[in-house]
């Protein structure tokens, strides 16, 4: 992935609008990561500084929510449910399917920086299991064969 420099004053609007507001650092948050799609230390320095909240202080409710991530993810974001049916539908085959396929373990991103694999505890799909959503999209039922297709789909999308 490449080290380019944060533009924090993507970030101006965000907090010109909520940090003066008391209780908003989730809503802060929630804007950084869509703005730059995780929360790069120098802006949680920057919504420190103007909030006036300790930066230990947001790091910890960063890291208290699963929804918030510290490091860049690929153009595909894989969340592959790990529940209990999906378990028991065997999900640990669907696992070991992208593991081989993509040459990363959960929470590694390709080399390429187009996928991102996350094992989540539940998605809510639980009668489509086993599951995985790729960004905002769910794939229910999947078969080893399944995923290696729709993996395949998404890589010749990207080009």
């Amino acid at each position: 992935m490449d080290n380019k420099a944060i533009d924090l004053s993507l970030l101006d609007g965000v907090l010109d609008e909520y940090a003066s507001v008391k209780g908003s650092l989730i809503t802060i948050l929630q804007h950084t990561q869509d703005i730059y799609g995780y929360l790069p230390k120098e802006a949680i320095e920057r919504i420190s500084e103007r909030t006036g909240i300790a930066t230990s202080e947001i790091m910890g409710v960063g890291t208290f929510y699963t929804q918030f991530r510290f490091e860049p993810v690929g153009k595909y974001l894989i969340m592959l449910c790990q529940g209990t049916a999906c378990h028991v539908n065997s999900s640990e085959l669907i696992l070991q399917t992208i593991k081989d396929e993509l040459g990363i373990d959960d929470g590694q991103t390709t080399e390429d920086g187009l996928f991102s694999l996350k094992c989540v505890a539940c998605l809510g799909c639980c009668s489509l299991s086993p599951v995985m959503m790729v960004n905002e999209d769910t794939y229910g039922s999947l078969t080893p064969d399944k995923t290696k297709k729709i993996l395949k789909e998404l890589r010749e999308a990207a080009v």
